[in-house]
């Protein structure tokens, strides 16, 4: 496969920074597990309002991205990075202050909505790289490493110390740390693909793409929100599932790495039709297993981890393919975060009390939608050269 870019020539110093900027502004969606949990502890939420909390910023933030794309001139990537960060960190402090379903909901709201425009600068560096999928490989790598390692950081030394307000003001001085990055990634950018933006036109070829990450993603996180209890019904105890999560990220990081190296010897469009199939294939052996079979359940979750990273840097290449000059591609993560934050809420309506072995059938259901759009976009690469 061959994403061919006009607007490269970015240096390794520049493209650093710009991933470090993204990371930083996802740090929350990796460690929300920890954080809201500690709210709910803190009755500064209830349980039943956490799942809203979650959802509301991982839903403004990738409008955020959507938004950036379609608002924001390019001219803009320092003066918006500087603005989005000191917004992430104002709305973090604001955080330590909520307190109630509605308004923790308001402020982790436009946390996310500041977290989105500075991933919208990140994602422009992505796509006018000179490999786009490839960088967009080391940058979910990136992710999950500093998601893991801010996680471990605050649930052993931080939160212990100065309680879940030390959570969110450590998230504020890393949201500081990007107005400083502003000034290492790229001041600006340069249009897609001279003369192409003019020529973009949406159609329903063109949301394809979108349509596929946004249902793996949807996949993905439905399964994902309830690895914990579908673990304990396999088997595992409290530390066993931590054990099993600690060693998903690392599958995950695996994957990344892997679809890094393979970006430019494998094709998009079989990679993530592939990983469908997995998704299905894995999410099926849990669900139909029968309770304590947790070495099954391990493994079957190690697998999905590692496809989920392995597949996210191909629905960059698949939008390169829709749309070369990279105006789609750069809508990629908005509808990953989107998808990530509706397949939780569909998987919730399976679940009844504390029974949540119904939810691998949504992700299932999800993985298996997101084949037919696959296969329409095969159909109409044989009708065009046929």
């Amino acid at each position: 496969m061959k994403t061919t870019n006009t607007a490269s020539g970015f240096s390794a110093v520049q493209v650093s920074a710009a991933l470090a900027i993204g990371t930083i502004a996802l740090l929350m969606i990796g460690i929300q597990p920890i954080l809201l949990g500690e709210l709910v502890d803190a009755k500064r939420v209830t349980l039943e309002g956490v799942g809203l909390v979650a959802m509301g910023e991982i839903v403004t933030l990738g409008l955020g991205v959507a938004l950036g794309d379609l608002l924001v001139p390019v001219s803009w990537l320092r003066r918006v990075a500087i603005i989005a960060g000191l917004s992430s960190a104002a709305f973090d402090l604001l955080t330590t202050h909520a307190s109630g379903d509605g308004p923790m909901l308001a402020v982790r709201a436009c946390a996310g909505l500041a977290e989105g425009l500075l991933v919208w600068g990140t994602t422009g560096v992505v796509v006018r790289s000179a490999n786009p999928t490839r960088v967009a490989a080391i940058f979910f790598v990136v992710q999950t490493l500093g998601q893991a390692l801010v996680g471990a950081v605050l649930a052993n030394l931080v939160i212990p110390r100065a309680g879940w307000q030390g959570g969110f003001e450590t998230l504020a001085g890393l949201s500081l740390l990007t107005c400083g990055l502003a000034f290492v990634q790229p001041a600006t950018l340069s249009p897609l693909a001279s003369g192409s933006t003019g020529d973009f036109r949406w159609s329903p070829a063109l949301l394809l793409p979108l349509l596929v990450a946004f249902l793996q993603l949807a996949a993905v996180g439905a399964f994902w929100a309830y690895m914990e209890p579908l673990g304990k019904v396999a088997g595992l105890d409290g530390r066993s599932s931590q054990t099993l999560i600690s060693g998903v990220l690392a599958a995950q990081v695996l994957g990344g790495t892997a679809a890094s190296l393979l970006a430019r010897r494998v094709g998009a469009r079989p990679v993530v039709f592939c990983a469908s199939l997995i998704f299905i294939a894995a999410l099926t052996t849990v669900h139909w297993m029968s309770a304590g079979h947790a070495l099954v359940f391990g493994v079957a979750s190690l697998l999905f981890g590692f496809v989920w990273l392995f597949a996210l840097p191909f629905h960059v290449a698949l939008a390169f393919q829709a749309d070369p000059s990279g105006r789609l591609a750069s809508l990629v993560p908005a509808a990953q975060l989107i998808g990530s934050a509706f397949g939780p809420l569909a998987a919730s309506l399976l679940v009844q009390g504390d029974n949540a072995t119904a939810v691998p059938l949504a992700s299932i259901f999800f993985a298996a939608l997101a084949t037919l759009p696959l296969r329409r976009m095969r159909e109409r690469r044989v009708s065009a050269t046929a």
